[in-house]
């Protein structure tokens, strides 16, 4: 049975790469938002994102986050983080910087968002529980045949991992 996850990623950078990782129907996830709905969003102010986030989360078992160049310095990504965690969700990450864009170009690694986030008070950061993976691949198609054959045990590990945290 395919979990129900919550993907979150950078939009403005990373949507189509995402949507790669999210049309490979090995594991379900939230519902795309097009360009105009989130604009409508937004145009509600941090409440009405903050609502977003939590309907769209809603009901899943994990979050996976979708690291790109720019991610780990989205608010928005590390308030998702942040909520999952919180709510008793698995969270894993799954670097996408190699797979292809719509002009055809591959990016750069970015920083590992789970160093911004803290685990409570013990003055850990959720990097040190939390695994990012970093798929393997000379190419953008071997990339993407790496996560789709692995990311549904990746969130599995994940949910464990969360469970035992």
């Amino acid at each position: 049975m395919a979990r129900n996850v919550f993907f979150s990623f950078h939009f403005n950078n990373d949507a189509w790469r995402a949507s790669q990782v999210r049309n490979m129907g090995v594991i379900e996830g939230n519902r795309p938002v097009s360009d105009n709905d989130w604009e409508a969003v937004k145009k509600g102010g941090d409440p009405a994102i903050e609502k977003w986030i939590d309907d769209q989360m809603s009901g899943k078992s994990c979050a996976v986050v979708l690291v790109g160049s720019q991610t780990a310095q989205r608010k928005w990504v590390l308030r998702e983080i942040v909520k999952a965690w919180d709510k008793g969700k698995g969270v894993v990450g799954i670097r996408i910087h190699n797979l292809k864009d719509e002009l055809k170009n591959t990016s750069v690694a970015g920083e590992n968002p789970f160093f911004s986030v803290g685990h409570g008070n013990t003055g850990k950061k959720l990097a040190s529980i939390v695994n990012l993976y970093n798929p393997s691949g000379s190419d953008s198609s071997a990339v993407y045949a790496t996560i789709q054959t692995n990311i549904d045990g990746w969130v599995e590990e994940a949910i464990k991992i969360r469970a035992n945290n």
